[in-house]
């Protein structure tokens, strides 16, 4: 089943083309977005929710267009800046999202369950560890049982063991029947995905699932498949 679909995208800001004819599909499970800070990630991820203007091209989301008003209760979405209040605690927040989302109060109990933050629904945020805060945020985005969650960057900053932590999350949400789309500049993440992404200037230069990236490039890992392969777009682009 096709989640995503990128026809021909193309966005331009500041007089540049950071994404030009992009055509992709993205499907169920945890797929990851993967390449170098700079590289049109957001861009992307924010054209997929329909918060980025576009020059050209179609973007569908389970069959709608995206940013339409058929989505706003189907897709989650976790920006890489915090979008939760400080001050508030962990259930304060989810209960005032829940309200602005048109979403009954037991919408935020049952959500904190799911991020495994009930021993701490009643802490406040601005006091929380960096991946409980993550969490927080992540918990937002799932309030409605999105079918498509889209996070961007959700694990930057944080150490080995809180980012072993987030992606296993990830993957039972994926299990549990949300489809799960996350950007990472961390190139051993890609092992945790059900496919990829690889992503470069804003081109998609490979696009399979772990196993068919490594296999294809007779690489070990995806850090040296992904430098092969920019290796090779460069040799194309210089001849």
């Amino acid at each position: 089943m096709t989640i995503v679909e990128l026809a021909g995208l193309r966005v331009v800001r500041g007089g540049r083309a950071v994404l030009d004819g992009l055509d992709l599909s993205v499907g169920a499970g945890v797929t990851g977005l993967l390449g170098p800070s700079g590289c049109g990630k957001s861009t992307l991820l924010r054209s997929v929710v329909g918060v980025q203007r576009i020059a050209a091209g179609t973007v569908t989301v389970l069959g709608e267009p995206a940013g339409s008003p058929p989505l706003r209760d189907r897709v989650g979405y976790q920006t890489q800046s915090s979008s939760v209040y400080d001050d508030l605690t962990v259930l304060e927040n989810l209960r005032f999202f829940a309200r602005v989302l048109g979403l009954p109060p037991a919408a935020a109990d049952s959500t904190v369950a799911a991020v495994d933050l009930g021993s701490h629904r009643d802490a406040v945020v601005g006091r929380l560890s960096g991946g409980q805060r993550s969490r927080v945020g992540l918990a937002v985005a799932l309030l409605g049982n999105p079918e498509l969650l889209v996070l961007d960057e959700p694990t930057v900053g944080l150490d080995p063991v809180l980012r072993r932590d987030l992606w296993a999350l990830f993957n039972r949400i994926a299990e549990a029947g949300t489809a799960v789309l996350v950007s990472s500049h961390v190139m051993d993440e890609a092992e945790r995905c059900d496919g990829l992404l690889l992503m470069r200037e804003g081109r998609i230069i490979a696009q399979g699932t772990p196993v068919e990236i490594k296999a294809r490039q007779g690489a070990a890992d995806i850090e040296t498949a992904f430098l092969a392969l920019v290796e090779g777009v460069d040799r194309d682009g210089a001849a």
